[in-house]
């Protein structure tokens, strides 16, 4: 056999017509019904999806600084178990990734890792503080070409601040993305403020905390004519604002978690903190209208906001627990579960928000590219009528804190190619786990 020659053989490609993908040295060669090549190395896929590789425009890899939560490497094995072929490592790192040496830092080890693309985002402010604009033009200029700056975690909630961002940005193509959060609304709020939380008397956290950001920041980024994102997207409001500003032609985008597609608030009446996360689960009525605001474009793309924590940092009272869950390795299955086996969205739908949009946003050249002869191959692999029974005690992430253990999620990753090379038959789980 060739090395780096593989054939995918009978796949529906975006579910639409079955074909097979001759793949030579990362590239797509051919694509034909019954290709033959005796040296090449055959990957028997009937009756599965062929995607092009999944792009997450969310993660936090922790990596420098937490490495006992999660690292670029583990958490590279956990997105290409996922169908990942490209990440995008948020800023809340430490030391922050607010300098061209930290994002530097951070490619690299996304090179090194060889599973995935690793996408440094830059922070906005220094330290993450809201207060002084980062190195933004510097990290733009390094070997990263960072073109994604945020604060996640942390709002850029100074609205003189988040002006001069936007502005700066526009040199670059660059877009700002936003966690929306007012701080002053949600000062120990542990969360959605509602029936639920009152029953269970933990402070509350108001939808207007997030809308309120929200509809400031687009008539920001439309005065200064700029490029926005919006993270995380959790409330019936916040989509209205969006579906408003992009109907005036404002150069808005966002995304949607899927915990946020799945999950509500009702399940915080078990106190369990895996279920703690920021923002927080809101309604049912909130989550239908975010699955149809991503089934109708006006929420551009899904991203997993993957927060890994030790278990030291999950395993406590609610109220002293870290925010956040991991994603990387159920994203896929939830979209299937929510969008595709409700008929919101076709298998071509999930292609463009999981993959083409967020690449287009975040300016990744090679990732998100369509199925075609002369595209570079990397690609997602997906049996969508296989099921499997997600355990935490057998995530590749370094961390444990996922919401659906024991919980049985519809469509399997059967294998994920990065730059024409199979990464899931490649890996092998050596690094060391947190408990």
């Amino acid at each position: 056999m060739t090395k780096n020659k593989y054939i995918l053989k009978g796949g529906s490609i975006l579910g639409q017509r079955q074909s097979d993908i001759l793949i030579q040295d990362g590239v797509i060669t051919q694509i034909a019904q019954a290709i033959q090549d005796e040296d090449a190395r055959v990957f028997s896929i009937e009756q599965q999806i062929v995607l092009p590789g999944l792009v997450d425009l969310h993660t936090h890899l922790r990596e420098p600084g937490r490495e006992d939560s999660e690292t670029v490497l583990t958490g590279s094995r956990a997105g290409a178990k996922g169908g990942f072929t490209a990440l995008s490592a948020m800023a809340n790192t430490s030391p922050v990734a607010d300098t061209a040496g930290v994002v530097e830092q951070v490619f690299r080890l996304g090179q090194a890792a060889g599973l995935l693309d690793v996408f440094p985002i830059g922070a906005v402010t220094q330290g993450l503080k809201g207060e002084k604009l980062s190195e933004i033009g510097a990290m733009a200029d390094s070997v990263a070409r960072v073109r994604v700056f945020s604060d996640d975690g942390n709002c850029v909630s100074d609205p003189l601040v988040m002006r001069r961002a936007l502005e700066y940005i526009k040199k670059f193509d660059g877009v700002i993305a936003q966690h929306a959060q007012e701080p002053r609304l949600t000062v120990g709020a542990q969360m959605n403020e509602g029936l639920v939380s009152s029953v269970l008397g933990l402070k509350g956290w108001p939808a207007i905390a997030e809308e309120a950001i929200i509809a400031r920041d687009v008539l920001l980024a439309d005065h200064v004519q700029s490029r926005l994102h919006i993270c995380h997207v959790t409330t019936s409001g916040g989509v209205e604002i969006i579906r408003w500003a992009k109907a005036r032609g404002i150069q808005v985008s966002a995304e949607v978690t899927p915990h946020h597609l799945l999950l509500t608030d009702e399940l915080a009446r078990s106190y369990d903190p895996v279920y703690k996360v920021n923002p927080p689960l809101r309604t049912t009525q909130d989550v239908m209208a975010l699955r149809e605001a991503l089934a109708d474009g006006t929420i551009d793309i899904v991203a997993t906001d993957h927060a890994p924590h030790s278990s030291e940092s999950k395993d406590c009272e609610w109220q002293e627990a870290s925010f956040g869950m991991i994603g990387l390795e159920s994203a896929i299955s939830i979209v299937n579960k929510t969008m595709v086996e409700t008929g919101l969205l076709d298998w071509a739908g999930v292609a463009d928000r999981m993959s083409i949009a967020p690449a287009a946003i975040g300016r990744y050249g090679q990732q998100g590219q369509p199925i075609a002869v002369g595209s570079p191959a990397n690609l997602a692999v997906i049996n969508p009528t296989q099921n499997w029974i997600v355990d935490r005690d057998l995530v590749l992430s370094k961390s444990r804190n996922t919401p659906y253990h024991g919980v049985e999620l519809p469509g399997t990753v059967t294998n994920t190619f990065f730059k024409g090379v199979p990464t899931l038959v490649n890996q092998s789980v050596t690094e060391g786990m947190s408990a």
